[in-house]
């Protein structure tokens, strides 16, 4: 198999197998037949049979590459740099003033707005894992949280109600030990 570490999906992966099938189209052109193409190129059979058949329709530009595979990106390179610029700015800026949080549904409605394009939950979580965001929780704390009495509680209080158990939990709490009856 050539593609022996999966194919590959980048674009410098994409580019190589590129290579290799044009050199297949020089070889079908020389006179080659597909099961030589297929043991010179380190392909399958089935591969370079299909790649006959390409050359035979179209030329060397059937056998170019197709992109990615999927389905064509809803928004360009500039969009999503846009986008990201826009969501640096915070919820604010962009009219949510309840809380200070991107959700996946208030991404989708930013571009909507920005682009005149729907995309689902999924797209827009796709785009910003895509961006190196993460996704995060937000840290709740009440309005009322006392700084200073946690830590006098942790500090003093927290060691005494902490204490070893060993003292007061020796034994078993089975109903078949013999210590329990």
């Amino acid at each position: 198999m050539r593609y022996g570490d999966g194919g590959g999906v980048g674009p410098q992966q994409r580019a190589r197998r590129e290579q290799v099938r044009r050199q297949a189209a020089r070889m079908f052109a020389a006179g080659a037949s597909a099961p030589q193409v297929a043991a010179e190129l380190e392909v399958s059979a089935k591969s370079a049979y299909a790649w006959r058949r390409a050359w035979l329709a179209g030329g060397e530009h059937a056998l170019t590459s197709k992109g990615p595979p999927g389905p064509d990106r809803k928004l360009s390179e500039a969009q999503v740099q846009k986008l990201i610029r826009k969501l640096d700015e915070g919820p604010a800026a962009a009219g949510w003033d309840e809380d200070q949080r991107w959700t996946l549904a208030r991404v989708c409605t930013m571009i909507g707005r920005m682009f005149q394009v729907t995309v689902s939950i999924a797209t827009a979580w796709e785009l910003l894992r895509r961006a190196g965001y993460t996704p995060q929780q937000p840290i709740a704390r009440a309005a009322e949280r006392d700084e200073q009495a946690i830590e006098h509680f942790t500090r003093y209080q927290w060691p005494a109600v902490k204490e070893s158990r060993a003292g007061w939990a020796r034994g078993s709490a089975s109903s078949t030990s013999p210590a329990s009856r």
